[in-house]
């Protein structure tokens, strides 16, 4: 299977010249901890720019009491952005965030194109419901081969 099968298509995403203030309200008004930052390409693509975090935000402006409002997007983000192609397997986007130590990895097409975003949480919550699928069957088929020999 591949990463776009495992990532959510549903990115929030802001322009390089977004305020930090927008981009903090569109992360608690969709209850996430990242934004993509994307330039908008002429065939209707979002191309990822950066990626800025609500660290990044509680870092660079609060924790240095420096004003938030002075700062946009660009300014923020983490660039250049570290990205996995769609088509790429499951081993090989962990192997990125884990060679990158990143826990949020967007994912794109063979043109740059945003496809999706694929998380830590994300795969191991998947992670978790395919073991305990494992482990169900661990635990049931002494059961089936015990009632078939009755």
């Amino acid at each position: 299977m591949t990463i776009r099968e495992y990532c959510n298509a549903n990115v929030i995403c802001c322009e390089p010249d977004a305020p930090i203030s927008e981009v903090a309200a569109l992360m608690r008004k969709h209850h996430v901890g990242d934004v993509v930052v994307v330039a908008n390409q002429q065939e209707g693509q979002q191309v990822p720019l950066g990626i800025l975090t609500d660290r990044d935000i509680l870092v660079e402006t609060i924790a240095l009491d420096v004003e938030a409002r002075l700062f946009t997007a660009s300014d923020l983000m983490s660039s250049p952005v570290t990205t996995v192609l769609e088509d790429a397997g499951l081993t090989e986007a962990l192997g990125v965030m884990r060679g990158k130590r990143i826990r949020r990895l967007p994912v794109v097409n063979r043109t740059g194109g945003l496809v999706g975003m694929v998380t830590t949480d994300d795969l191991l919550d998947l992670l978790a419901a395919e073991l305990s699928m494992l482990a169900g069957l661990v635990v049931e088929q002494p059961i089936k081969e015990e009632r078939t020999r009755k």
